[in-house]
Formats: structure tokens, sequence, C-alpha cells
């Protein structure tokens, strides 16, 4: 069975493809920049290259995408080109080999404004029934690109199983004042209560979604570190977050002190995998129960897959304002 991943150069990509060759599985892997994980070097958007790239494969992985960090120099046509299009391109060359099981990334940034409640409100539960407001071009062009997705399926029975990912990337934060506030394992450890998961536990659920495809023929899921918070704790986590992680993880005070680390004072949204556990048997390792547990040991724990894909950045300049030009 071959495997086509597409962006097979970036952080996921390259997980996804170290993790398949290490199970001795025939990859393809698709992206504009020429890497060890990339055999056919070219755009998504070039129909007749996704052709040639297509033959023989029965799964594809398509993760390849312009990023939020990419909003603030690439043009909204780049986003429809690439998001759009490119997914379209693929869709079709899958759709004319046969390919068994279609799992296409996604991300929580395209629920947009319906993570924003109002201060003094109660945090967002984000579940898989909550609406999207996209709120940029990013947001609109995944979403598109989930309904070209959808649309496939519905007319054609091609099994496709939409993964919406949480922050995984190992980046400094795109926030500035995050940046000035926080050291950065804070604020990644804090994120492992409601909005971030770890790439290991990314590609396991990939590779469970593609394995599951043919059952499931189609669905849509959030992929986000298991939270400890619940529904009643939602009217207080965007007023004072502390107090509520006093009362569910009392564990924590005594260590963030030796650390000199905060948590955040609000907490406006809280991410829900229950849908992903339940269908996709998907058992995600890293929670902050986990974190707590390692840095008790004296270190902040990332996977094997995190440390050997490392850090790629999104941008080849760089900015007086730090990583991202936002």
């Amino acid at each position: 069975m071959t495997i086509l991943v597409s962006g097979s150069a970036g952080h996921l990509g390259e997980a996804l493809v170290r993790t398949l060759q290490d199970l001795n599985q025939d990859v393809v892997g698709v992206d504009l920049l020429a890497s060890p994980y990339t055999t056919h070097v070219g755009s998504i958007v070039d129909r007749d290259f996704v052709s040639g790239a297509m033959q023989g494969v029965e799964t594809v992985y398509h993760t390849a995408t312009l990023h939020k960090p990419h909003v603030a120099t690439h043009t909204r046509q780049e986003f429809i080109n690439t998001n759009i299009s490119g997914t379209l391109n693929l869709l079709e060359e899958a759709l004319d080999v046969g390919v068994k099981a279609f799992v296409f990334t996604s991300t929580t940034s395209l629920f947009g404004d319906a993570l924003r409640p109002p201060p003094g409100t109660p945090a967002t539960w984000v579940t898989e029934k909550v609406s999207p407001i996209t709120r940029n071009i990013y947001g609109a062009s995944k979403s598109s690109a989930e309904e070209l997705c959808f649309l496939f399926h519905r007319l054609h029975a091609l099994n496709c199983i939409i993964l919406r990912t949480s922050r995984f990337f190992p980046e400094e934060d795109d926030d500035k004042s995050k940046r000035t506030s926080f050291t950065d394992e804070n604020i990644k450890a804090n994120e492992f209560l409601f909005r971030r998961v770890e790439l290991e536990d990314v590609v396991n659920a990939h590779l469970l979604a593609a394995s599951k495809a043919s059952d499931l023929q189609f669905g849509r899921y959030i992929i986000s570190a298991t939270t400890p918070f619940n529904r009643a704790d939602l009217p207080r986590l965007n007023i004072d977050a502390p107090s509520v992680l006093n009362e569910r993880m009392p564990v924590h005070k005594d260590l963030y002190q030796q650390l000199g680390w905060q948590m955040f004072d609000q907490i406006d949204r809280v991410y829900v995998n229950a849908a992903a556990r339940q269908d996709l048997d998907w058992k995600p390792k890293y929670d902050f129960a986990y974190i707590l547990e390692s840095l008790q040991q004296g270190s902040f724990p990332r996977s094997e897959l995190t440390r050997l894909v490392g850090v790629k950045g999104y941008h080849s300049e760089t900015f007086s304002e730090g990583p991202y030009p936002v």
C-alpha cells in the first residue's frame, strides 16, 4: 500500500513520513520544499504534479497548508490557491485512483470568533457542534477545504476524516504580550489545559483516522490534549482561571511556585476531544497531568518526534517584533 503525505517538509508532514517509514510503509512525500522526507518537489496547486504523485496511492494524509502566521505575509489569493484549490486537486486525483482513506489536517483556528466570549461571560466549551465564525482568510480557507472533503464524501463516497488540530508547533507564541510575560515552557504547559496537543499524539490520531476511515466514512474531530476541566468550570475560567485550576489540580501550585511560573488569568475556551477518543479510539498520552509529572522529575516532556522534527519556523525572513509579523 502506498501512502501520500502532502506537506512532507513541515512539522506534521515530516513526523508522519518518519513514523510511516519506521512502520515499513511505502510513502510518497509531496512538498514545495526539498527535504529528506520529500520524494516529489512541487506545488499541490499544480493538478498535473498532483496527478503524477498520486499514482498507486491508497491513503492520503493532506497536511500541506498556508498557516495562520502567513496571514500577514501572503495574499488572500495565495491562501485560496494552496488551501482550497490544492485540496481540491488532491481530492480529485484521490477519487480518480480510488483512494480508500483521505485524512485532512484542519485546525481549531477555523472556529474563529466563536472561541472568544465577551469578558466576564463563560468560557466556550468547544466541541465539533460549535459553528465556526471565521475571522481571517486562514480560517475561511480551511473551513472551505473541509466542505470540499464533505462534498466528495457525499457525492462520491470518498472516505474522508477531518482532524481539527490544536497547537502542536514548538515555535514561540505569536502573542507578544504572552512572550514577554511568560517563559515559553510556561506558556506551553498552560496550554495543555485547553488548547495544545503533542506532535506524537497528533500523528497517532492521523494513523487511527486512516485505519478507521472505511468504517466511519466521514467525520470531523477535535485533536487536542484531554482537559481536566468540565462544563461547570466555564463561568469562572474566563474570569479567574487560577482559582479553577487550584480546585481541579492543586498539585500544580507548589511546582509552579518553584519554577517561578504563572497560570493565565483567564482561559476563554476549552477544546474537547471526547469524540476523537470515542470514535477513533485515540488515547493521547500528553496532558496537563503528564506535564506536571515530568516537571516534577526535572524536565519538560517532549516526544521523540518533536525532538527529531525540531523547530522549523514559518518564514525564511526575520521580523523586528519577534518570530511572526503579527
